[in-house]
């Protein structure tokens, strides 16, 4: 059946000329269409991003060749100390998403949490240059780093690590913010800002892991850190400057509140019984809107919907306690964060895959065939520019060429629903596991027939087909999960939706750290470790066999639980029926 809007809608040439999409220019007022957001704003939002990247990655990517060659910590270690970093770096968006959302407010916490990143990358230079933190006197020479070289060192990227978790999540819900979803032709460019937001990723991490890795291997670590320092100065500086053209959104307070006066409520009211329509449950009237964005109401997690019975005793419902009453909105809004757990649980696995192309991957070029041309050679985590280049080919084609032919069959905005782009992205890492199992068993085999050379009779090229399908892979789960996670969050708490997607990975890299440790424990009883001194001594081929497995079943569980996920209803202005299967409910998405 046709959907019928009811709202009240502003004249139309008003529509046009402002935004009514609850947000304000820098000075407070209802932003002008024309001198505001959109592509024009954001373009100063994805400059920053570009080279915060740039030095995220070409510190990430080479993180585990430092630990082995300055610091020359063992194998497992350097993983282990890359993932924990990793780990953090991925988990901190969760606060300062929070902070962003709740008090702050996104363009305040970028701010500040810029200059925080900044501090690590020039405390990153110090440790580098004044003598005293140095890893050594001569460090061609360096056997043993200073302990306070160390010290500094960690101290150095967990700052950076600081800064990026409320950097990254508020940074791009911040961009996305600059759409109106109210509005045909910006709701399209926001569903494409996801998609060119992530190739300007992959410019910041190609540059990140060909140029700066080429310095620190050909001239030293010192050198890139200036690079990082600089370039993130003027870039601060350049998202500064576009203050004027932004879109705000005022922090409403922590959005953890009204989850928890939800559970109160439902639970205070659990003996009432449920209202024979659901139209009944209590929602604000639409005068007091306030251009806010409603929510149907939907058949799910039904016991919740009691939060919102309104009990007559007397007194008005505007006057009665939130602790007492909820809106349908707001028993909607719980549901949205309990529905998105088990999405959240089934792509970890995807993640632990990722989270081999920075350790593991990139160890393995360390000790094949890197030569090319005259003698050129290519730094071992330079090899992860082709997962860039995976994921930027697959976005473009996804988004020019996908999209348009899949909307015209679907009849689907989007071409496919969120999920099902995830979903098939998922696919890509489990043939990463195995191209990748293959690849270091054919490694190992050249290391057995000729032990002085090893590995380095093959070409670092051998690596090139297993970084390119988990990059094809990222150009759909990676993006996709972006999107999802800002999208399908309340509306105010889409930094921490960003900050969801990033924990996505932290809690990977913190599980396979935890996996290493378990296989390499349980091998050791059986005679020898999967993970020994160095490559040559471990069995990487068959720990990659077991996480091909693992995002094998992982895929499996992941379908069952997209095929029974109800993505969210929205209503601009509340009707008197709208609830799940009314024709005035105007969803969003209603199925995958």
């Amino acid at each position: 059946m046709e959907k019928v809007s009811l709202e009240v809608k502003p004249d139309e040439a008003d529509e046009m000329k402002w935004v009514h999409d609850s947000s304000v220019d820098h000075k407070g007022r209802v932003p002008l269409r024309a001198s505001t957001g959109s592509w024009k704003a954001a373009l100063f939002i994805i400059a920053i991003e570009t080279s915060e990247r740039l030095s995220f990655f070409g510190i990430a990517t080479s993180l585990v060749i430092y630990f082995t060659k300055v610091m020359h910590q063992e194998l497992k270690t350097a993983a282990r100390n890359v993932n924990y970093w990793s780990g953090v770096t991925t988990l901190m968006p969760l606060f300062g998403g929070f902070i962003a959302d709740a008090y702050l407010g996104r363009y305040s916490t970028v701010l500040a949490s810029s200059i925080v990143y900044l501090m690590g990358l020039v405390l990153l230079t110090l440790s580098w240059f004044l003598p005293g933190l140095k890893p050594c006197d001569d460090t061609n020479i360096c056997t043993e780093p200073r302990r306070i070289h160390e010290v500094v060192f960690f101290l150095a990227i967990y700052l950076i690590s600081f800064g990026t978790g409320g950097h990254k999540p508020s940074l791009e819900s911040f961009g996305a913010d600059q759409f109106d979803e109210d509005h045909d032709e910006e709701r399209r460019q926001k569903m494409s800002f996801f998609n060119w937001w992530n190739c300007a990723l992959c410019s910041g991490l190609i540059l990140g892991v060909t140029l700066i890795v080429y310095i620190q291997d050909n001239i030293n670590w010192g050198a890139a850190d200036i690079i990082f320092t600089v370039v993130m100065a003027f870039s601060l500086l350049v998202f500064i400057t576009g203050r004027p053209f932004y879109r705000y959104r005022v922090p409403t307070g922590s959005p953890l509140t009204p989850m928890l006066q939800v559970l109160v409520a439902a639970i205070s009211k659990r003996k009432l019984p449920y209202p024979s329509n659901p139209a009944q449950l209590y929602e604000v009237p639409k005068f007091h809107g306030n251009n806010k964005r409603f929510l149907c109401h939907t058949d799910k997690l039904k016991f919740l919907d009691k939060a919102a019975i309104l009990v007559n005793d007397g007194s008005s419902a505007e006057k009665q306690s939130p602790w007492n009453l909820a809106t349908v909105t707001k028993v909607e809004e719980m549901k949205l964060i309990i529905n998105i757990i088990p999405i959240w649980v089934s792509t970890i696995p995807f993640g632990v895959c990722v989270a081999q192309t920075s350790t593991f991957f990139i160890k393995q070029g360390s000790t094949m065939n890197r030569k090319i041309g005259n003698g050129f050679e290519i730094p071992p985590a330079s090899i992860f520019t082709v997962a860039a280049l995976g994921m930027t080919v697959s976005v473009a084609i996804y988004d020019k060429i996908l999209v348009p032919v899949l909307r015209r069959l679907t009849q689907n905005e989007r071409g496919i629903n969120i999920l099902q782009r995830i979903g098939f992205g998922m696919l890509f890492s489990v043939s990463t596991m195995i191209v990748a199992a293959l690849v270091e068993k054919k490694r190992l085999e050249a290391v057995e027939r000729d032990p002085l050379k090893g590995s380095l009779t093959m070409s670092v090229f051998w690596l090139v087909p297993q970084f390119l399908i988990i990059g094809f892979g990222d150009g759909f789960t990676l993006v996709g999960l972006q999107e999802y996670f800002y999208d399908q969050v309340p509306d105010s708490m889409r930094s921490l939706g960003i900050a969801f997607y990033l924990s996505v990975i932290g809690a990977a890299s913190f599980l396979s750290s935890m996996l290493i440790t378990i296989v390499d424990h349980m091998t050791k009883k059986s005679g020898r470790s999967w993970f020994g001194k160095d490559l040559n001594s471990s069995r990487l081929d068959k720990f990659y066999w077991l996480l091909a497995a693992i995002t094998t079943v992982n895929l499996f569980l992941f379908v069952f639980v997209a095929r029974r996920y109800s993505y969210k209803n929205v209503q601009k202005v509340v009707v008197a029926d709208c609830y799940e299967g009314k024709s005035d409910c105007e969803g969003v998405e209603n199925k995958v």
